[in-house]
């Protein structure tokens, strides 16, 4: 059995666009996958800890099982490891530290949606919470959108969002705009990232702010569920995940990522489509980077 941590990944220098393409092909593998839904266990107010199995499809031969917790004080607040296996004969393969693991599968699975299901005119991003989900997401998505000229619009929180730009200055296509409102920030954005982890209230109650074509993507799921009601398609990385969802049986139009990867529905029946993107994380991302990483280590 072979331990693994963060600086061990961090040797690898792995750039974000294998990311990105990590996350599509473990998208396609999906429905191939045993992938039943994460356990989440709460031991005190909003902290958590959640197991996270997956049985990769059989020419892999890979089990993987990642346990996520988020305790309040902690930082970071988030931790993750996993345990990965030979699956044909149970042999523990590797312990691994998954922080980067979980950082990154995030960033690029917020970025593949973003580049799926944007219209394609998209020129306006915006971005709340900006904190290390938000870097790993901003840096998947330069490295697989086109160097045209865009807008980023941050949300002005203590210095985090002079922090956040001057760690892509070197960009000199992305024109940053801070704003001090939560509707400031929704109006006239294309797309718009929320990497919040704690939002009691909802973001922006104003229906008129946010446009036609919009794409919301969620991270955290947190502050949004009025746009479950008038948002014209959901689509969620699982079923299983957002069933239980209060307005769920309202949702206007429901897929799963995986079928657009798939060829199976369209991304998009027009560019005025309001489309809101739940990705509340798949253990399925999680055991293929971890195979992956482990053969690149190994060779």
């Amino acid at each position: 059995m072979r331990e693994i941590t963060n600086t061990d990944i961090l040797s690898l220098n792995i750039p974000p666009k294998q990311c990105v393409s990590w996350v599509r092909e473990s998208f396609c593998m999906k429905y191939e996958a045993q992938l039943p839904p994460k356990i989440s266990l709460h031991p005190q107010g909003n902290d958590f800890f959640n197991t996270m199995p997956c049985l990769l499809p059989s020419q892999y031969d890979r089990f993987g099982v990642k346990v996520v917790s988020r305790i309040a004080g902690n930082k970071p607040s988030l931790h993750s490891d996993l345990l990965l296996y030979e699956a044909s004969t149970g042999r523990l393969l590797s312990f691994m530290e998954a922080d980067w693991i979980t950082q990154m599968r995030t960033g690029a699975v917020a970025a593949l949606t973003i580049q799926t299901l944007q219209h394609p005119n998209a020129s306006v991003y915006a971005f709340v919470g900006l904190g290390s989900t938000a870097i790993a997401t901003m840096r998947c998505l330069i490295s697989i959108l086109p160097k045209r000229d865009i807008v980023c619009k941050l949300l002005r929180y203590k210095k985090q969002a002079e922090q956040f730009i001057a760690l892509f200055s070197e960009y000199s296509n992305i024109h940053f705009e801070i704003v001090d409102t939560h509707e400031a920030l929704v109006e006239n954005s294309d797309v718009l990232v929320s990497a919040v982890t704690e939002m009691p209230d909802l973001f922006c109650t104003a229906e008129h702010a946010y446009k036609k074509g919009m794409l919301l993507v969620p991270v955290h799921t947190r502050g949004f569920q009025n746009c479950d009601l008038f948002f014209d398609h959901v689509f969620a990385d699982d079923k299983g995940h957002v069933c239980g969802f209060k307005y769920f049986d309202q949702f206007k139009q429901f897929h799963e990522i995986s079928e657009v990867l798939l060829g199976e529905v369209p991304a998009r029946l027009n560019d005025t489509e309001r489309i809101l993107a739940y990705n509340i994380g798949l253990g399925l991302h999680d055991v293929y980077f971890a195979h992956q990483i482990y053969e690149l280590l190994k060779k």
